[in-house]
């Protein structure tokens, strides 16, 4: 065996503060590798752009609605009936 992959010393991520501090920020999420149209990426990387986010989280939390049972419509809805409150 080469020394450079020698891993006999190695430690957990979970034993090394900074990566620790890593894994618990991202626990409960697993890495993927998908296929998505251009259009549907595009449109999500320019609301990400607008809104200062990231695509992958506007992708994920409309993921999420999706499971959940929300609508575009449901939404609309919602985001009129804010404004409205915000106006009166």
């Amino acid at each position: 065996m080469r020394d450079e992959y020698d891993f006999t010393h190695a430690k957990r991520a979970s034993e090394i503060p900074h990566l620790a501090q890593l894994q618990a920020e991202h626990g409960g999420k697993s890495r993927i590798t998908m296929r998505v149209d251009n259009e549907t990426l595009a449109f999500f990387k320019a609301r990400a752009e607008i809104s200062g986010g990231n695509y992958q989280s506007l992708m994920n939390e409309a993921l999420k609605q999706f499971t959940q049972g929300v609508t575009l419509a449901d939404v609309v809805r919602e985001t009129i009936r804010n404004e409205l409150h915000l106006t009166t």
